[in-house]
């Protein structure tokens, strides 16, 4: 890793990251018509993507584990393939046995690929350069998901409105696109990855496996240790809960609101790539942030005006304030991630990254299944509009959750400048495993120079930022 500069590693990365996400773009508008069109009922689409929910609740962290004692190009690898199975499957199935195994297949994917990439360009970066930051590259990627997701949705509509191609149906083409767009994926990984991995071989393998556990219990110990970590990965439960306002909610009360489906899903398409170039801008906007606010309070603040956003879909009485605030939401959204994920990574150092990304995200997971059940149950009850403003609440409350991130940076750039108030308690010193290796970082993070006062290279403030992490 150590022979990329800074620039290359965070170049590869971009690159991966946006051909990860193309063929979710282009998946994205045609999915659910395409599993109508061959026969599958509402119920039953319901059904079958129950199978990936399942999958990824209880493979996240075992994969996570098995990441970083394995080595993450090879997991990578792994999960590209299956994806490009599950697409294959896809393009053919017209069963509902064939669907869920779809379903399945993404599940698995999904577990896989969650954390892997991310951790690689960390720990990439910090190989070249430790003193390096790479919040930007987090902001960068938000803004090239935002790009590539939209991108692949609009081009997706393009290619249906072609219409047929031979035997293949309207709705089915995009599916070969996304095909083609995971293979140039799984060749650019293969070339573009470059990583020193802890062991290679079958008797790696082996090893990793027997290793996997080790690092999921390191990974749930840092939680126990760090008042800081556990509050950031409890982020993710208000999150998931509340994320249903604007991913599921959002379609019945822009209905609700236009008084015809039909009208109301014909605005979808397009109002869904705004939103995603939307949360590309947000995402572009993660320098600024962190020079006015420093990342902790940024990502409180965020917090908050996702709620207002919100609010004003739930409350707003016409299409156009609706889809507003809608977009809102979504740039709101991709400005919050890279201050979140920052924040996370701060929290760690190597061994156990990808098992703390993946216990992050999988905390969002039974949220989003909590929050699906109690806010539509509420919509049916009273209204759409009164679930949102409850979902809209449970967004903004998790804001709090960033004061100890935040005092955390505040301590140790007070502790590096020798003028610690004589009340606070000095900052422990990181755990060790046996064999020496530093395993969870204090709570300013795992880089002492990042806490030194004064401005950075790229001009963001490291009082605010000391401490640090998805779609």
């Amino acid at each position: 890793m150590s022979a990329l500069t800074v620039r290359q590693v965070r170049r590869r990365y971009l690159t991966l990251y946006g051909l990860r996400w193309l063929p979710t773009g282009l998946m994205i508008p045609v999915m659910i018509l395409l599993m109508q069109e061959r026969g599958l009922s509402l119920p039953q689409i319901g059904l079958v993507s129950t199978a990936q929910g399942l999958l990824v609740l209880a493979l996240e962290l075992p994969t996570g584990g098995f990441a970083d004692a394995l080595g993450r190009k090879p997991v990578l690898l792994a999960a590209g393939a299956l994806n490009l199975a599950s697409l294959a499957v896809f393009a053919v199935a017209d069963s509902f046995a064939l669907f869920f195994l779809v379903w399945a297949l993404q599940g698995v994917y999904r577990a896989l690929d969650s954390g892997p990439l991310e951790s690689w360009y960390v720990d990439a970066t910090l190989a070249a350069d430790p003193q390096a930051e790479y919040e930007k590259g987090l902001g960068y990627a938000g803004t090239v998901v935002g790009v590539a997701i939209g991108g692949g949705a609009l081009l997706s509509g393009g290619l249906v409105a072609l219409g047929p191609v031979g035997p293949v149906s309207a709705l089915t083409v995009p599916v070969l696109a996304a095909i083609v767009a995971q293979a140039a994926a799984l060749v650019a990984l293969l070339v573009l990855l470059v990583e020193e991995r802890p062991a290679t071989g079958v008797a790696a393998v082996r090893a990793s496996v027997v290793q996997a556990p080790r690092m999921i219990g390191e990974a749930v110990g840092l939680l126990r240790r760090s008042r800081v970590l556990l509050a950031l990965v409890a982020v993710e439960l208000f999150w998931g809960f509340g994320m249903v306002t604007f991913e599921s909610l959002l379609p019945v009360r822009l209905a609700e609101v236009i008084g015809n489906p039909d009208r109301a899903a014909a605005l979808l398409g397009p109002a869904s790539s705004a939103a995603w170039i939307a949360s590309a801008a947000g995402a572009a906007l993660t320098p600024l942030l962190l020079r006015w606010f420093g990342a902790a309070p940024g990502a409180a603040l965020l917090r908050i005006l996702q709620g207002v956003t919100v609010v004003g879909m739930g409350l707003f009485a016409g299409p156009v304030g609706v889809l507003v605030a809608y977009l809102a939401c979504y740039a709101v959204h991709g400005a919050s991630n890279p201050l979140h994920s920052g924040l996370l990574h701060r929290q760690v150092d190597g061994p156990y990254r990808t098992s703390v990304l993946s216990l992050n995200s999988m905390m969002g997971q039974p949220a989003a299944a909590l929050g699906g059940v109690v806010l539509t149950a509420l919509a049916a009850a009273t209204s759409v509009g009164t679930a949102m403003v409850v979902g809209a609440v449970v967004l903004a409350v998790a804001a709090p959750l960033y004061l100890p991130a935040w005092r955390a940076g505040r301590r140790a750039a007070s502790d590096l400048a020798g003028v610690r108030p004589a009340s606070e308690p000095a900052v422990p010193r990181p755990a060790s495993d046996p064999a020496g290796e530093q395993v969870a970082a204090n709570p300013a993070g795992p880089r002492t120079a990042d806490a030194l006062p004064g401005p950075r290279r790229d001009g963001t403030d490291p009082t605010a930022a000391v401490p640090v992490e998805r779609r």
